[in-house]
């Protein structure tokens, strides 16, 4: 019998998917606020704007002597990887990507939706004058908290399956965000601090399993596991991707390390998730955007913006590639495995999500300024096409969606009383 893509959750995905969908779109919505917040600060009040954001703050003895800015990008964007850190942890012991058969579609989906991107991206920009080729991986991330948001807001009657992949398939593509983030973009690495920074790293995962889950003790030690690796030369959010990893993602895993005597309903990574995410989604990554989006508005801005193949690469990467890579690459897992989608299902709901895809925002932000430099004119002009390219894959993806939405609820079986 052949497999169905998206057909049935488990009693725990079918939670975490609820709670997921209630918080990311009040995270989304301060996740705008703080973009808006942004343009109109930089555009209004721009020596203001440059001045706070290039204000340091920190201990010098310490090499943490950052700017606001930075501070915004490696402090507070590492917990947003945090929390991304365990909903890796759960999806992989306890959710959709702990089998073979669920983890393919979204795994294969978000890889497809990557490498279109980045190929849309590199044609533009090995083929104009002034093309800048290092800037591929810009278009290949996919902003969970306003996708899901848009999802939440149009996507009411669409079955739970189908919200659970973008979910699946968004925290698999921030996964290999991650890894580029640590692979392409780092330059220099002080393996001394990097292995110090391991070290605490296994040190937070040894005291978890001994019961040793005070936030006093914990909290301090992934500061410091944080700042090793911001001195070693790695992009400081990965410790925070690492020290979620690390935490019990199952409930026995739980029970052991918390010496229960019977098993908790919801494990550490789950509990701290639920935790995390409302700092992660209501202060850090709104902070984020207020210091990453701040660009100029200006019609000769944009106009300029957009004769840059940087730009170009990106606003097509996003609202073309992606789409096309994550309906592509499922449909080739349903042409070689002999999988078909669940009743009732059809491809323009694939289609849908693949375009709600292209709102890439947070790490796509991040990545042009690994990419780029901070201030430069290829930033800036990425900044203006991710923006731009997100803003208009909302709201096809929002259209598509209230679209096939509206199917659904027509053709949903009306209830009987008695």
């Amino acid at each position: 019998m052949a497999s169905r893509l998206f057909s049935s959750l488990s009693p725990g995905s079918e939670t975490n998917l609820r709670d997921t969908l209630r918080s990311e779109r009040v995270g989304g919505a301060l996740l705008l606020l703080g973009t808006v917040v942004a343009l109109v600060w930089a555009n209004v009040f721009p020596e203001s704007y440059t001045a706070v954001s290039e204000a340091v703050v920190g201990p010098a003895a310490l090499h943490l002597d950052l700017s606001l800015a930075t501070w915004a990008t490696d402090g507070l964007l590492a917990i947003f990887f945090f929390v991304v850190g365990l909903e890796l942890k759960r999806e992989i012991v306890a959710g959709e990507l702990r089998h073979l058969q669920t983890a393919i579609v979204p795994v294969v989906a978000a890889v497809g939706g990557m490498l279109v991107p980045a190929g849309v991206y590199l044609l533009v920009n090995l083929t104009a004058d002034g093309g800048a080729p290092k800037g591929w991986a810009v278009p290949t991330a996919t902003d969970i908290a306003f996708a899901v948001s848009v999802l939440a807001i149009v996507g009411r009657s669409l079955p739970n399956a189908l919200r659970a992949f973008l979910l699946t398939l968004a925290v698999v593509d921030d996964l290999l965000a991650i890894t580029i983030i640590g692979v392409v973009y780092t330059e220099d690495v002080s393996f001394l601090w990097l292995g110090a920074g391991v070290a605490v790293v296994v040190l937070f995962a040894v005291l978890i399993r001994v019961g040793w889950v005070s936030g006093f003790l914990l909290v301090p030690l992934g500061l410091v596991a944080w700042a090793c690796v911001h001195a070693s030369g790695v992009h400081a959010t990965i410790a925070g991707v690492a020290l979620g990893l690390v935490v019990p993602g199952t409930t026995a895993s739980t029970q052991r390390a918390l010496k229960l005597p019977d098993e908790p309903q919801r494990s550490l990574a789950e509990r701290w998730e639920h935790a995390w995410r409302p700092l992660s989604a209501g202060v850090a990554v709104p902070v984020f955007a207020v210091f990453a989006a701040g660009v100029t508005l200006t019609l000769g801005s944009l106009t300029s913006a957009f004769t840059d193949p940087v730009a170009i690469g990106v606003a097509l990467g996003l609202v073309v590639g992606k789409p096309v890579g994550i309906l592509g690459a499922t449909l080739l897992v349903a042409r070689f495995t002999h999988a078909r989608l669940a009743p009732g299902l059809g491809w323009g709901d694939v289609a849908a999500v693949g375009v709600l895809g292209g709102i890439g925002f947070t790490v796509s932000l991040l990545v042009a300024e690994l990419a780029f430099g901070a201030g430069t004119e290829h930033e800036e002009h990425a900044i203006v096409a991710i923006i731009v390219a997100s803003a208009v894959a909302a709201v096809l993806g929002g259209v598509a969606l209230a679209y096939r939405d509206r199917y659904y609820s027509r053709t949903a079986p009306t209830p009987t009383n008695g």
